[in-house]
């Protein structure tokens, strides 16, 4: 059945399928200063903070 199918038909359904996928797997990341990104950081090692996460944190958590 898929054999059928135009080529360049097939290339649109799976680009549109990785497309997706992509989007979903993106949408699993914390908004940088929401209350779940904050307890997130509180809970991660201060050693394993990146300069900028450190300056998100006390911007977004400490001073409020």
């Amino acid at each position: 059945m898929l054999l059928s199918l135009p080529t360049q038909l097939i290339k649109a359904l799976f680009a549109l399928i990785v497309g997706v996928f992509m989007m979903s797997l993106s949408g699993c990341a914390q908004e940088v200063g929401d209350d779940e990104w904050c307890k997130l950081m509180s809970d991660k090692a201060k050693g394993d903070w990146s300069v900028n996460e450190a300056a998100d944190y006390a911007k977004h958590c400490v001073f409020k």
